[in-house]
């Protein structure tokens, strides 16, 4: 995994109020260029695992999902997403996870699906990067059609 460039570690600090554990690079940007969701590596330096494969960082995305958790989102994104679908999405996200981890790695890996949780809705913030990264995810699609209703939508 390439590692980011100086401007985004930077970046990508601020936006954490924290130093990065590990390697990651950004994969979607918001139209000013500011990082919104990266990819970590699955190990970080110190080679804890690390579960969550994309991470939301932008600002105004974090917000708006964090409004979505506070009134029920959760449950509510559990209950309307196909739970064959939701394990089919934590089995894709561990997949891919997983393909990142280095050949011949004998320490302890990283876990389960999405957000680190191997059934249900434990993160819609980590479900919702994903999806803004092109990822094939039920609840991230869900995520998205509440923060983006159709025109004359209940949503």
């Amino acid at each position: 995994m390439p590692g980011p460039d100086a401007s985004d570690s930077e970046r990508v600090e601020e936006l954490l109020g924290r130093r990065p554990g590990g390697r990651f690079e950004v994969v979607v940007r918001d139209r000013t260029g500011d990082p919104v969701v990266l990819r970590n590596a699955p190990l970080l330096d110190d080679g804890t695992p690390m579960p969550t494969l994309y991470w939301l960082v932008g600002p105004a995305e974090r917000k708006a999902v964090g409004r979505l958790e506070s009134t029920g989102g959760v449950k509510a994104a559990e209950a309307a997403v196909d739970p064959d679908a939701l394990q089919a999405a934590h089995d894709r996200y561990a997949a891919e996870r997983d393909s990142l981890i280095p050949e011949g790695h004998t320490g302890p890996r990283p876990s389960d699906g999405v957000g680190g949780t191997r059934r249900g809705v434990k993160c819609l913030h980590a479900h919702y990067a994903w999806f803004l990264a092109g990822g094939d995810d039920p609840v991230g699609r869900w995520v998205w059609a509440q923060l983006h209703p159709e025109p004359g939508s209940d949503g």
